[in-house]
């Protein structure tokens, strides 16, 4: 199994896309901040996995990006934005067959408000260099080349099943098919430490990380076997 948890057909494996993603801000929060939020300093292989599945997604395929591709200065910005200090509450069997009354929650609610510092980056560019893989879940009538032609037209008209973000739903992305004529920042190299790579959805739902470098302007990204769990990098082995 993978980390979609899904069998791939690995013999079945689309050629490599590379997609331009940029907008004017963008938030790749770090797991181990946890009432503000901070930045990575790069797009996260997770969040290049869902503005790609934002465009083209099917039970028959399955992402997985190869580099990330830094097209811009990398500029942090901080700014105070309100948010939510807890939790709406979790609709079970009982609400859903009218059984039980869902709790009301409001937002604006004077004790649910709470005012937290957002260091953003700014202006970002990328392109996402990634393919996809054939899945246990593909039907008789799925086939590659019906995918490739799908992800391509849709790429090319701006299409997409929902809005594609960039860390925070509320930092839109634009996307397009990224010129070969482009390149990326090529004085930028720096290690980055350990860095979220994607959910392994078992069972059990478990992060994975793996350790990122830029080189040349470049976030190689490594294969799901190369990355570790939460538990590896803390003491005891604990999560």
């Amino acid at each position: 199994m993978n980390e979609r948890g899904l069998m791939a057909k690995t013999s079945e494996r689309s050629p490599e896309f590379r997609v331009r993603v940029f907008g004017l801000l963008a938030c790749f929060t770090r797991p181990e901040m946890k009432a503000e939020r901070v930045s990575y300093e790069v797009m996260t292989p997770g969040a290049a996995r869902g503005i790609l599945e934002a465009i083209l997604w099917k039970p028959a395929i399955r992402w997985e990006t190869r580099a990330i591709e830094i097209h811009a200065p990398i500029v942090f910005t901080s700014f105070r934005r309100n948010e939510v200090s807890k939790k709406v509450p979790r609709i079970t069997a009982a609400h859903i067959s009218g059984k039980a009354a869902h709790p009301p929650f409001f937002a604006n609610d004077g004790t649910n408000r709470v005012q937290r510092n957002t260091l953003a980056l700014q202006d970002v560019d990328y392109v996402i260099r990634a393919s996809f893989v054939m899945t246990e879940r593909a039907g008789p009538q799925d086939n590659l080349t019906k995918f490739v032609e799908m992800f391509e037209r849709r790429l090319q008209k701006g299409q997409c099943h929902a809005m594609p973000y960039l860390g925070c739903r509320e930092f839109t992305a634009n996307f397009e098919p990224a010129d070969e004529q482009r390149k990326p920042q090529a004085d930028l190299t720096k290690p980055l430490g350990f860095m979220f790579y994607d959910f392994d959805y078992g069972p059990p739902i478990r992060p994975r990380f793996f350790k990122a470098d830029i080189v040349d302007g470049v976030v190689p990204v490594p294969q799901f076997e190369s990355t570790m769990p939460a538990s590896d990098l803390l003491p005891g082995g604990r999560e």
